[in-house]
């Protein structure tokens, strides 16, 4: 223990708590077996730290303390509802008799990855797995959740106690997969850590472009992703993420209008993600196991290296799509490789691509795909194709920055 000292102990447990509430909580979490039951013990064992700290002084291992306190306070818990049901004696008497054995797992077996990887099971709907992993693995209030995914707070609760009474009765194990199934079971990990950057990145809907809040969130999983499971898709998802970043505050107006990348100032890009978003594409893709994150982020990669837009090279982004196109096929893919082609081989190219996209229903209700006809129909001087299409993306856009952009592109065809 540091000796009691003139200090304000409320300061220094709020600042334990920012750095270490959510470990403390995935430790105990594995020690109860129960989300609520944790999150109960994590507040007592933070409460009384304010107490006892000022008394006795701060532990040399404030996690430790308050681990070990969160159990005491939760087996005390535990004793007291046994009036009501005898049965919980033999749990609470189990947590106390553990009390002195408790040590760190070897190799993968990280408290925060466990809870990470049991937030992200694909027995839960992908949407209580977004929910879940922001709450428990980055502490977000359900207020918060609910503000960025423009959901009622009521909904969101629910959401949250549905995915933990899952678990509970599901029996899904806290732990981290085995090697034969950590390769799926990882897959669902980055999904809903890159969902939660997208979403961040480009809202889906709202008032804003972006969330600055959630896409920190989701590199700050992605980092710690990395130093607790170095695989070589991780690698690429938190490159690819960080080289998005990187180019966030050229991406709009100081009034929020939409800023396309050929025309964003590319000095207000941050050259230090770029640099650690490079670092990590190459030793993704030196591994030679690398997936198709890694293959986005060598195409945001190249982008970061072009000086200008028109020093882009376009040949070596159409050559990635092609390899991403065969390691995951997708109508998206497909779009984006679309327009790599037309700013390669010009907008008819495109054109064509996208139009055999469009027929076969899978992008018909794809602003974006609607949007990138409009555009190559707008550069080929077919000004009606183009005002049809730029007006059935406008119809079906969310995003007020997006809507505005689709209509000074309307605007301009109008007064042209």
């Amino acid at each position: 223990m540091k000796a009691p000292a003139a200090i304000d102990i409320r300061r220094v447990v709020d600042a334990v708590y920012r750095d270490e509430s959510r470990r403390v909580l995935a430790t105990l979490i594995r020690l109860l077996g129960d989300f609520d039951l944790a999150e109960e013990a994590l507040h007592e064992a933070f409460a009384a730290a304010v107490e006892q700290w000022q008394r006795d002084g701060v532990p040399d291992s404030p996690r430790a303390w308050l681990v070990s306190a969160g159990r005491f306070k939760a087996i005390d818990v535990i004793r007291r509802r046994a009036r009501f049901d005898a049965s919980l004696h033999l749990v609470a008497d189990e947590l106390y008799a553990e009390a002195d054995n408790d040590r760190d797992d070897e190799h993968l077996e990280d408290d925060r990855l466990r809870l990470m990887f049991t937030c992200c099971h694909p027995a839960l709907p992908a949407d209580a797995q977004v929910a879940l992993t922001l709450r428990e693995v980055c502490g977000l209030t359900t207020e918060e959740i609910a503000h960025a995914f423009l959901t009622a707070s009521s909904t969101l609760a629910q959401r949250i106690v549905r995915a933990k009474n899952k678990i509970r009765d599901a029996r899904i194990p806290y732990e981290v997969p085995g090697r034969a199934e950590l390769p799926q079971r990882l897959e669902s990990v980055l999904r809903v850590v890159y969902l939660v950057f997208n979403e961040g990145y480009s809202a889906s809907s709202g008032t804003e472009l972006t969330r600055h809040d959630l896409s920190a969130e989701a590199i700050r999983l992605g980092r710690l992703l990395l130093e607790l499971l170095p695989d070589p898709e991780v690698m690429g998802l938190l490159a690819l993420m960080l080289l998005q970043e990187s180019r966030r505050t050229a991406r709009s107006t100081a009034g929020g209008d939409v800023i396309l990348l050929e025309n964003q100032d590319r000095g207000l890009w941050n050259r230090e993600l770029i640099a650690q978003g490079s670092a990590l594409v190459e030793r993704a893709l030196s591994s030679r196991r690398f997936g198709p994150y890694s293959l986005q982020a060598a195409i945001a990669a190249v982008h970061a290296d072009a000086k200008t837009a028109a020093e882009t090279d376009w040949a070596e982004i159409v050559g990635l799509y092609d390899v991403l196109h065969r390691l995951e096929p997708s109508p998206v893919v497909e779009l984006n490789r679309a327009v790599a082609v037309a700013m390669r081989d010009g907008a008819d190219a495109g054109l064509r691509l996208v139009d055999a996209s469009l027929a076969r229903g899978e992008l018909r209700d794809y602003h974006f795909a609607h949007a990138a006809r409009a555009e190559f129909c707008r550069r080929l001087g077919r000004r009606a194709e183009a005002r049809e299409g730029y007006e059935q993306a406008l119809a079906l856009a969310r995003q007020e920055p997006e809507r505005r952009f689709l209509e000074r592109r309307l605007d301009a065809l109008r007064g042209a």
